[in-house]
């Protein structure tokens, strides 16, 4: 049992069936046919005019910031936000963009007033402000469909594009109870991990108009992202859009669920963060080790993520709910 990441699932043995099964070509060249398919299937799914496949989510979101940006020019993102605190600072590295990150709000978002205060003058003294880059799921809460309908609308009027990194973006639609495209419809461009929750083993998925990815496509062979026979691997991602959706509300209530166990636990405290899709932050009293609890469970075969003052749990398709009555009741024996 894995609960650190969604990032830990396997592949079943369906969408293996349809890996093994790919017609392959030479991606570089463009001829992979089950490359050509996913993307075609991406864009036309999510009403985008086209989609660019690659190896990770980092990738695709440097991608996107290199596509949207020059030289010396800036984006506005979230203090928390995974392409500027969890990615090895590529868009700053690779693509000489300045970060600008904002505190974000409980809920994940950034105030709207705070983004506007950090758009700089058109003066040679700053960096130009191109971008904003906005998060959907962040740390496991959902964006609101009001709130992003409001950047969008800041962003026409101070002429920024608006990009999303929606790596649990599905997550998102599926707590909110809409067609993923009634997110999406706000952005210029967005991402898609397709080895989170949907279950391939690698990829994501970067969309946006055809300018837009004719320019990333070039960027990714540049940053050594251009595979070969990589249908192999689109298969697998394809196969995830095609079925794996609708079953995030399994992880959701697994998550509730596991949460609601947490809380029942000497030394824990109650979740500080609401849980609304697959991610539970638990904080615990002072003097629970929870190093030493985690080595603990890893000897009984079942991973967890330690921190100092608590830690996260994911749930996914690769852990069900007798599995969090196992964990739940291992750590009652560990604590008592």
């Amino acid at each position: 049992m894995d609960f650190r990441s969604d990032t830990v699932t396997q592949p079943t043995p369906a969408m293996k069936q349809s890996m093994f099964d790919a017609p392959l070509g030479d991606d570089v060249y463009g001829d992979d046919p089950t490359v050509n398919a996913l993307e075609q299937f991406a864009a036309e799914r999510h009403g985008f005019e086209a989609a660019l496949f690659t190896s990770s989510g980092t990738q695709a979101n440097l991608l996107a910031l290199m596509s949207h940006c020059e030289r010396g020019d800036e984006y506005l993102c979230g203090q928390q936000a995974h392409n500027y605190k969890f990615e090895a600072g590529g868009a700053a590295v690779l693509g000489s963009i300045q970060p600008q990150p904002l505190e974000n709000e409980t809920d994940g978002s950034i105030c709207l007033e705070r983004i506007k205060q950090a758009i700089k003058p058109d003066n040679f003294h700053f960096a130009k402000t191109k971008l904003l880059s906005l998060e959907n799921t962040i740390g496991g809460k959902v964006l609101s469909l009001e709130y992003i309908a409001q950047a969008r609308a800041l962003c026409d009027e101070r002429g920024l594009k608006l990009h999303l990194d929606g790596a649990r973006v599905y997550n998102a639609a599926v707590a909110l109870k809409v067609d993923i495209t009634e997110i999406i419809k706000h952005f210029d461009s967005f991402t898609i991990c397709l080895s989170k929750g949907l279950g391939a083993p690698i990829g994501s998925l970067l969309l946006g108009d055809k300018a837009l990815i004719e320019k990333a496509r070039r960027l990714r062979k540049m940053l050594g992202g251009g595979m070969r026979q990589a249908g192999m691997l689109a298969a697998a991602g394809l196969y995830a859009l095609q079925h794996n959706v609708e079953r995030l509300e399994e992880d959701h209530q697994n998550a509730q669920y596991l949460a609601d166990k947490l809380e029942q636990l000497p030394g824990f405290k109650p979740c500080k963060h609401l849980v609304q899709t697959n991610i539970i932050f638990a904080e615990v009293e002072a003097g629970i080790d929870l190093f030493t609890i985690a080595k603990q469970l890893k000897a009984k075969g079942i991973n967890i993520t330690p921190g100092y003052q608590g830690m996260r749990f994911v749930t996914h398709m690769g852990v069900n709910r007798a599995d969090v009555d196992e964990l739940i009741a291992e750590l009652t024996n560990l604590l008592m």
